[in-house]
């Protein structure tokens, strides 16, 4: 029986996170039980929201223990069940974490799904019709509700998520303007994910500069906004803000390494009565049925543009994460574990 790779949490980060943190394990691959179901993982899912759980200090979800496997989204195919609903061979999306072999109990809800990989490919269930593209999907449907004809602001735009939103948001007859690291990802953001206009974030040098950008792309003002960064890019949209104008907050990268945030621009909210609301996509399970088959029918009909960045071999997970938390990606990042 081959060995099971595993990548635990060796220590927590004092400031930025570092691939001292990370450690690489070897253990049995265990022998499953009545109900259980052992799967060997495909690819890895590497998200921005896994930076805050290495954090010791209060969230919205549990620290991630100390000596434990990293939790992180899989795709993978059944080796061995002992679960009716399960057959050897069947791929399956779980919460398996950074490892090679995962033992999940089928018969808890929602640990593990069976997905069809006749239209879509199997890692695009851990990008647009997985996590990221649930999250996208609910911020824009249930709290930013953007109607035709007004501007939809996107921060992280090339990201697995921010490039959900924008599709969905044109979609629906926005103008949907978005924001990115680089020359090359507001070209992707424009030409293929059809965005109307995407500002380069890094080729401005200060608030001032980056806020006349935004005002020339957006003339009649932004109307919602999804916000997956924070700092001075979420001030800068704050003051281009409509009345009335809805923020789903999804993420703030910006402050993941224990960095302030603070707000210049908060008097806005009074001013223009703003709706500024966070939310965590697991605490609406009820709504994920509706938006995979919507996101399922898009991929699996060329609809919804995705990009992944894929890195070969568990081993260089740390990498690759820390690369994600600093913008190397282009589009989804993912880890090949196995074939």
């Amino acid at each position: 029986m081959p060995m099971n790779q595993q990548i635990i949490l060796k220590s927590r980060p004092q400031g930025k996170a570092t691939v001292d943190n990370f450690e690489m394990r070897e253990v049995a691959v265990p022998v499953i039980k009545a109900g259980q179901v052992l799967v060997r993982h495909q690819f890895l899912s590497l998200d921005p929201y896994m930076r805050g759980r290495m954090n010791e200090g209060k969230s919205y979800a549990a620290a991630q223990p100390l000596d434990s496997v990293m939790i992180g989204g899989t795709v993978g195919v059944v080796e061995a069940s002992a679960h009716d609903n399960f057959q050897p061979g069947d791929t399956v999306v779980s919460m398996g974490g950074w490892q090679t072999y995962s033992v999940v109990d089928a018969n808890e809800p929602g640990a593990i799904r069976k997905v069809s990989t006749s239209h879509v490919p199997a890692s695009a269930y851990l990008g647009p019709v997985g996590m990221p593209g649930v999250t996208g999907w609910m911020g824009l449907t249930q709290i930013c509700k953007p109607k035709a004809g007004e501007t939809l602001v996107v921060s992280a735009a090339s990201g697995a998520v921010g490039s959900v939103v924008g599709q969905l948001g044109k979609s629906m007859g926005c103008r949907v303007v978005g924001i990115a690291g680089g020359a090359e990802k507001c070209l992707y953001v424009t030409q293929d994910l059809g965005f109307d206009a995407c500002i380069d974030y890094k080729a401005h040098a200060d608030s001032k500069s980056l806020y006349g950008a935004l005002k020339a792309a957006t003339p009649d003002g932004v109307d919602a906004y999804f916000e997956n960064v924070g700092g001075v890019i979420m001030d800068t949209v704050l003051a281009r803000t409509n009345p009335f104008a809805r923020i789903a907050v999804c993420g703030l990268i910006a402050g993941y390494d224990g960095a302030p945030l603070p707000m210049n621009n908060a008097t806005l909210i009074l001013v223009n009565r703003l709706t500024i609301q966070g939310f965590i996509v697991s605490e609406r399970m009820d709504l994920w049925p509706e938006a995979l088959k919507t996101l399922g029918e898009q991929v699996a009909k060329g609809k919804l543009v995705y990009r992944e960045t894929i890195t070969e071999g568990l081993a260089n997970a740390p990498e690759a994460f820390l690369g994600l938390l600093k913008g190397h990606n282009f589009g989804k990042q993912l880890v090949r574990i196995s074939a």
